[in-house]
């Protein structure tokens, strides 16, 4: 088996017998790339309840639509696509992305003290819109168009979000250094 997390390979048998819908095929997937999918959605929303909902999500449609899958991709850069969107639609569904004049100054819940000098909880303190964009982008390697693509917005909202979230975690960092 080549390869970690998303990058590792699927064997044709397995897709196979997961296409005619058999559970130990199912679970196997599940096995090679629950891990990656559970750090990619909990990454996106912040909170380990909403990333385990995506995960459940995004493998029901992996589920649903693998005899769709038409292997021009490699399959785990699939499913990794279906949980990014699974997340998107998470944050979407909190209405998080809704709201005030600009709902990226928002400020998220405070986040746990025992994890509030590590990276996830710098994440964890930043708006829902502004962490999806940086992990996206920065993390997962998606480009400006496919996150516009993914947000239904402009390349130019993906960039001025990545910028804004970069500065946000400067500052952080900064203030974290001067305590």
């Amino acid at each position: 088996m080549a390869g970690t997390g998303f990058a590792q390979e699927l064997d044709p048998a397995t897709l196979a017998a997961a296409r005619r819908g058999e559970r130990s095929a199912l679970a196997a997937i599940y096995d090679r790339y629950g891990r990656a999918a559970y750090l990619l959605a909990l990454r996106l929303t912040g909170r380990p309840d909403a990333a385990e909902d995506v995960v459940q999500e995004a493998f029901i449609k992996a589920m649903e639509r693998i005899g769709s899958y038409r292997g021009e991709a490699p399959f785990g850069a699939w499913l990794k696509r279906l949980v990014a969107n699974a997340g998107i639609d998470r944050l979407r569904l909190d209405r998080r992305f809704t709201g005030g004049e600009d709902p990226l100054l928002e400020e998220p819940a405070a986040a746990a003290a025992e994890v509030r000098h590590e990276a996830l909880g710098l994440l964890a303190r930043m708006a829902p819109a502004a962490r999806a964009v940086l992990v996206l982008h920065a993390l997962e390697g998606y480009s400006h168009p496919e996150m516009a693509a993914l947000f239904g917005r402009s390349e130019s909202w993906s960039k001025s979000v990545l910028s804004r979230a970069i500065q946000r975690l400067r500052h952080e960092l900064e203030q974290e250094e001067a305590a």
